[in-house]
């Protein structure tokens, strides 16, 4: 996806909606002080809120799109989530003021006047929201965008409210003067609702809550279909702003060599964005055992110190001059140890079996290591 065309896409239509927010709220405001219409009043000052909510958005929008750097190595996607979550808070925060209005003016109704132009207002911010929201939708989707779905469904937040302001006010007009501050009533709570739904999507991402637990099924099946693989295990994911991550563990044959182990893994990469679309950023983990259920190898020594321990140990017993290689496996909370011997060794007067019971006995008496294995190959 390119994200600076993501980016002009969620400018664009944010500023549109600014420019309509802009010019409703002020209409609304006005026609509903001249009206004396509290639920018109209230509209605007959603309205109004909208503008916040736009600024808001367009910052996001342009810095979500920033690639990564040093202070930020994962991206910037996450500009997005905190820019929804802001416009929870936003809402909320408008959400009660208008009840609390509301209440007020639903106790002492007030006649209504200017019938028609508040009723004109008031059904003009009913489509023009309403188209705002489709727009906005539609562009969410194409890049697939929590921020814009959020702003969109903002903008259907001020279509329904702005229909339970036509009601209420036609409800005044033909005597039900509290009707009126029943809908700004109605309208806040409609807010919080919302603003409910956006906040608790943010905040699941912001703690790395997992996605869909389906999708990581999916995929775990899709890993472990790969040639090679003989198990999935520890398998986690995370959003980040639109797009999603994962670290995977998987266990292979412990005597694979580092390239093939390596191979394995870029498939695992590969297979797994091909699983998940917007899946960005894949950790893959070789192991040669499962080390959820394997005793941990702390106290066993690290290469270095453990091929120091062979090879003076080698020399002790007079059998290390022909070692062309060792290679070391950490399996089974042991070290097993490989011997790689020149075929000339068996040119000698010892057999395969005496040099293997040297090393055997060599090995059995060092602490921490188990299986020997001995191969012969030309020079």
């Amino acid at each position: 996806m390119n994200l600076e065309n993501r980016a002009k896409a969620s400018q664009k239509v944010t500023i549109i909606g600014a420019i309509i927010d802009f010019l409703l709220a002020i209409f609304k405001v006005i026609v509903g002080t001249l009206g004396n219409s509290g639920a018109l009043i209230a509209d605007g000052i959603h309205s109004f809120s909208d503008l916040l909510s736009d600024g808001v958005v367009l910052y996001a929008a342009k810095h979500s799109a920033e690639e990564a750097d040093d202070g930020h190595p994962y991206g910037h996607e996450r500009f997005e989530t905190v820019a929804t979550l802001g416009l929870a808070i936003i809402l909320v925060i408008i959400g009660i003021g208008i009840i609390y209005d509301a209440f007020e003016r639903l106790f002492s109704p007030s006649e209504l006047s200017y019938n028609v132009l508040l009723l004109s207002v008031a059904a003009l911010s009913i489509f023009s929201k309403e188209a705002l929201y489709w727009y906005t939708l539609k562009v969410a989707k194409t890049y697939k965008s929590d921020m814009l779905k959020a702003n969109a469904w903002h903008h259907r937040s001020d279509a329904l409210s702005s229909i339970v302001v036509f009601i209420g006010i036609l409800g005044s007009l033909n005597g039900y003067l509290y009707l009126d501050g029943a809908a700004a009533i109605v309208v806040g709570f409609m807010i919080i609702y919302i603003a409910w739904e956006l906040g608790l999507g943010a905040t699941k991402e912001l703690v790395d809550s997992s996605i869909d637990a389906d999708q990581v099924e999916n995929l775990r099946n899709a890993i472990g279909r790969i040639s090679g693989v003989n198990s999935v295990h520890s398998l986690r994911t995370r959003k980040i702003g639109h797009a999603i991550s994962c670290d995977v563990h998987v266990q292979v044959d412990p005597f694979l060599s580092v390239s093939e182990g390596h191979i394995i893994s870029v498939s695992v990469e590969r297979v797994a964005k091909e699983c998940l679309e917007d899946l960005n950023d894949v950790t893959v983990h070789i192991d040669p055992e499962d080390d959820e259920t394997v005793a941990p190898y702390a106290t066993l020594p690290e290469r270095a110190e453990a091929l120091g321990m062979l090879t003076k140990a080698l020399f002790s017993n007079k059998c290390d001059g022909e070692i062309e290689r060792i290679q070391l496996h950490y399996l089974d909370s042991r070290i097993h140890v490989d011997f790689y011997l020149p075929l000339s060794c068996l040119e000698s007067d010892q057999s395969s079996d005496e040099i293997l019971s040297k090393l055997h006995e060599t090995v059995d008496a060092l602490e921490g290591f188990g299986k020997v294995k001995v191969y012969f190959s030309k020079s």
